[in-house]
């Protein structure tokens, strides 16, 4: 997959000092006296550039506390001619966008529910009209990279080039200590595709805890993620929503105070050990790949023989025997369990397919020359070797 976006550099556009981009604020607008409060508070930290603020909020289930509306955007109004900073709010449909443009509303964002949307995101970008407005876009809530960029591209072919992406993490079946599971490769992936494109972190809907947000900062940043935009309370104990992942002004102060800010490169020295270093890695990664073309040779070969013995692919006690026998090899040797069962499986799906490759040799069809199948959207379901083995 590949990203054809063009993105206007984020310094050319917005007026603030190098360092990570800080958007901070209340999860929601509650009253007036809270956003001022909030505001004034943040507007003494230094790093701290943008206030936010929900002001319509998107709950699962009606009752809830769904923001103040339109309203909440004359306090924030407020908060800018008294602070100083600018403004950002999310909007989820052309009703949304007409309100938060109408009181001058300085950047806008699309959530993790509506991103998913394509039509949405179009009649968002159609409503907001100016490209010249700046738009962050929020990763969809389940781990799908395709259609987060998809969204970005929609925008950026729209003629908008002033974008952020924010990466809140993402709901997954397993069990973790996050609210949603950060899930760093597909942000990392996400800055391949679109190497010009910001990419902020929002720790606290990643953590859903406040006592995670300190380390979930650091990481990004060593990631070369561009900022954060946090959820700020100036009492989060009696916020209306979230109360649990938002923090104090005087909290955000001190985890801002106490990160390390890595630089990209270093002196000579350092840049030459490094590439000694990666020297290394670019010989290891070359006999690796050698090994794994030998390997699936031989895993060919294996399906000549049982094909010409008629002897089935599935070996499943076989498999059992493998996987136990390296994942505690690999173990042994310093890797984690994890790296090596996601490891083995992807070697052995691949020896399964190349084993089915050989069976179907003879038998399979081939298309007519006027037709091409599209390896990438070929079905998951065509095979499912999770329970066979070589």
């Amino acid at each position: 997959m590949t990203a054809d976006i063009h993105i206007t550099p984020l310094h050319d556009w917005l007026s603030i000092p190098p360092g990570p981009l800080v958007i901070a604020g209340p999860c929601s607008a509650e009253n007036e006296r809270q956003v001022m409060e909030t505001a004034a508070k943040l507007a003494l930290i230094p790093g701290v550039h943008v206030f936010r603020a929900g002001i319509w909020k998107p709950r699962t289930r009606p009752g809830s506390f769904e923001g103040v509306g339109t309203r909440g955007l004359k306090w924030l109004c407020k908060a800018r001619e008294e602070t100083g900073l600018m403004l950002t709010v999310e909007v989820a449909n052309p009703g949304h966008v007409r309100e938060a443009l109408d009181h001058g509303i300085d950047i806008l964002w699309i959530g993790a529910r509506t991103v998913v949307n394509p039509f949405a995101v179009q009649e968002i970008g159609e409503a907001i009209g100016n490209p010249d407005i700046p738009v962050m876009i929020k990763n969809p809530l389940n781990p799908d990279l395709k259609t987060w960029v998809g969204a970005i591209e929609r925008l950026n072919r729209m003629g908008f080039h002033k974008l952020i992406a924010i990466h809140r993490g993402f709901s997954f079946f397993n069990r973790s200590l996050y609210r949603n599971a950060p899930m760093w490769e597909i942000p990392i992936e996400l800055k391949r595709l679109c190497p010009a494109l910001p990419v902020l972190v929002d720790p606290s809907h990643i953590c859903g805890n406040r006592e995670l947000i300190p380390g979930t900062i650091q990481k990004a940043l060593d990631l070369e993620m561009h900022g954060l935009m946090i959820e700020v309370h100036h009492h989060p104990s009696k916020a209306l929503t979230d109360k649990n992942q938002q923090i104090s002004p005087d909290a955000l102060k001190t985890m801002l105070a106490s990160l390390i800010i890595r630089n990209e490169s270093g002196p000579p020295e350092f840049e030459s050990k490094l590439e000694a270093l990666r020297s290394e890695i670019d010989k290891l990664d070359a006999e690796l790949l050698e090994i794994l073309a030998r390997r699936m040779n031989i895993v060919e070969e294996i399906g000549e023989y049982k094909k010409a013995n008629r002897i089935t692919i599935l070996q499943i006690r076989r498999w059992n025997q493998l996987i136990h026998e390296r994942i505690e090899n690999g173990i042994s040797l310093g890797l984690s369990r994890e790296f090596l069962t996601r490891l083995l499986q992807a070697v052995h799906e691949e020896g399964i397919q190349r084993q089915l490759n050989v069976m179907n040799t003879e038998e399979k069809l081939q298309p007519p020359s006027h037709f091409k199948i599209d390896e990438h959207t070929k079905s998951d379901q065509d095979h499912d070797p999770r329970n066979q083995g070589e």
